[in-house]
């Protein structure tokens, strides 16, 4: 899967606007004439199809170029109608995983929140130190702008806190979940297997159309072949318990990264913070001292 970008479209309006289309083809609306419906009501990925569709372009090529869900919905399209598989249940059953996947990535990211919230807070404990020493009538400023000591103290303190924040930032990175829907490949193959492809044209297809494999498909596949029973039900089953999956180790990471998070702020925000509020207060007590004497 690949990681959400900043600007892709939503999965949940995405989700909105294929389960409309969807519906459109099961009443009989025609593709090109379901698409011209969508962009009348405003939606431009849809402009971009009727765009396409008129200059004699695929669909499914417009779609992808469209980025985020809407490159797995041009997957879905793609292999449905080179198979004849029937589109609009297979709109409708990726709409539904749109759905279900956005669902996963919402709940995962109210689970990050809190963290990542008290992290960007506590990175800012060691110029609220500064501003302590300030009120507390210490002339910190004076002694890290001015005391050679002060100084490295100022200089070391800034490097830890350019350190820790972008240590936090990696850490919430890499917490959060990956974008595209998770079982997507099982999804496709379901998709192609309903519309009478063989196997190996099936797999050809989807790899064609996603540029991944998912082993789990294979083994799904093989034990179908053994068994002697289809193998869509096993495989959108496969597609629901990768959705799940991804949700609980959502959770998981985010309940991880309370603990990870500990790691910049021990290593990097309380020593800045002892070296840009304690060590200067300290420092302006000894001169005060020597200049008493």
């Amino acid at each position: 899967m690949r990681r959400v970008k900043d600007g892709e479209p939503d999965a949940a309006a995405t989700a909105e606007a294929v389960l409309r289309l969807s519906v459109l083809l099961a009443a009989g609306v025609a593709p090109s004439r379901a698409w011209t419906f969508l962009a009348d009501a405003g939606d431009a990925v849809a402009a971009t199809v009727c765009s396409a569709i008129a200059a004699g372009d695929d669909a499914s090529d417009a779609l992808a170029s469209a980025g985020g869900p809407w490159r797995d919905v041009g997957a879905a399209w793609g292999v449905a109608t080179t198979v004849g598989a029937p589109l609009a249940q297979s709109l409708r059953d990726v709409a539904a995983a749109l759905r279900d996947g956005q669902q996963a990535a919402d709940e995962v990211r109210v689970a990050l929140a809190e963290p990542a919230a008290t992290a960007r807070l506590m990175s800012w404990l060691p110029l609220v130190a500064i501003a302590l020493g300030l009120v507390l009538g210490f002339d910190t400023v004076t002694v890290l702008a001015a005391n050679p000591i002060g100084v490295v103290c100022l200089l070391v303190g800034i490097v830890l806190i350019v350190v820790a924040r972008r240590w936090s930032a990696a850490l919430v990175r890499r917490a959060h979940p990956e974008g595209g829907i998770p079982g997507i490949d099982a999804e496709l193959t379901a998709i192609a297997l309903s519309g009478g492809a063989p196997v190996e044209r099936a797999r050809a297809l989807v790899r064609g159309a996603t540029e991944m494999r998912d082993g789990e498909v294979d083994e799904i596949l093989a034990l179908s072949t053994t068994a002697g029973v289809p193998a869509v039900e096993l495989l959108r089953s496969s597609a629901w318990l990768a959705r799940h999956r991804a949700r609980t180790d959502g959770r998981l990471r985010a309940a991880e990264l309370s603990s990870k998070l500990l790691l910049p702020l021990g290593v990097c925000t309380l020593p800045a913070f002892l070296l840009l509020g304690v060590a200067p207060m300290l420092l302006s007590i000894l001169s005060s001292g020597v200049l008493v004497v």
